[in-house]
């Protein structure tokens, strides 16, 4: 049996076919202007990938085209144009009716190997619960956010909190988990992975966001955690648009994943 997700994805007939009930549980934004949180986008499309596939994701990569709003259905379409020995190639596009909403290429299997090697360390940071909760600039009661805690190590996360001096190296490290004690998967990764925009107000001293253009996501070895730590960098603005990465890390240090993304960076007048 399947562990539980963070979402209702759904299986068809088809087998290369999925389908995705957008809730306000899955989405994000003003209480008027709801829409599906990019990196459910991404994960949904993993899960769909891994599933229909029988082999994990090694990488996928995310290109946002357009917005899902409740109470919409997001349908999934699976592609797998190249499978061998080890290692499948394929792609999934999400859609609501005729409108795309985003693409996914991905690589998924695994190799016989009994090496595992990781030279980039985790960072040496409070633990969770020394560490404060973290406010988030919009939030509801009911939406994705109500249902992930995060706790800020380093930096400042979370709207007009982070309004202040710019951080010098760009950086911001967040400790995240399911309230709902959701496994730490490929797909809660991918979810994780999409919160590199918040780092966006942190890096530059502003009440400032962004909107993902892309995501990208490297799983190296997942491991049983409560808690990711999520080390963002914030490497470079320029034109109106935003370039960082993340790096995500279990409690004990294991390197899980790694991520990279490209964004629309919003600057934001007043309070929200």
């Amino acid at each position: 049996m399947s562990d539980p997700l963070f979402f209702d994805l759904r299986a068809t007939h088809n087998p290369h076919r999925w389908y995705l009930p957008l809730t306000p549980a899955v989405c994000v934004g003003s209480r008027d202007n709801l829409f599906m949180f990019g990196g459910v986008g991404m994960a949904s499309a993993i899960v769909a990938l891994e599933r229909t596939c029988g082999r994990p994701v090694i990488w996928a990569t995310a290109q946002y085209l357009s917005y899902a709003r409740p109470p919409s259905v997001v349908d999934l379409d699976v592609r797998v144009p190249a499978a061998g020995k080890y290692n499948s190639q394929a792609r999934v596009i999400s859609h609501v009716g005729d409108k795309e909403i985003l693409t996914v290429n991905a690589a998924l299997g695994a190799r016989p190997s009994d090496i595992s090697k990781q030279w980039l360390t985790m960072p040496d940071v409070a633990r969770p619960e020394d560490c404060e909760p973290a406010a988030h600039w919009r939030g509801g009661g009911d939406d994705l956010h109500s249902r992930i805690e995060v706790r800020v190590a380093k930096g400042n996360y979370g709207g007009t909190q982070a309004g202040g001096e710019p951080a010098d190296d760009g950086r911001l490290l967040l400790w995240i988990r399911s309230r709902e004690g959701l496994p730490a998967d490929s797909s809660l990764l991918a979810i994780m992975a999409d919160f590199i925009p918040g780092a966006i107000g942190n890096a530059l001293g502003l009440n400032a966001g962004g909107n993902s253009l892309d995501n990208t996501i490297r799983y190296r070895r997942i491991v049983p955690t409560e808690w990711v730590l999520c080390d963002i960098r914030i490497t470079g603005v320029h034109g109106g648009f935003g370039h960082g990465a993340m790096y995500l890390f279990a409690e004990d240090g294991e390197l899980m994943a790694t991520a990279s993304q490209s964004l629309i960076v919003r600057v934001r007048e007043g309070r929200d």
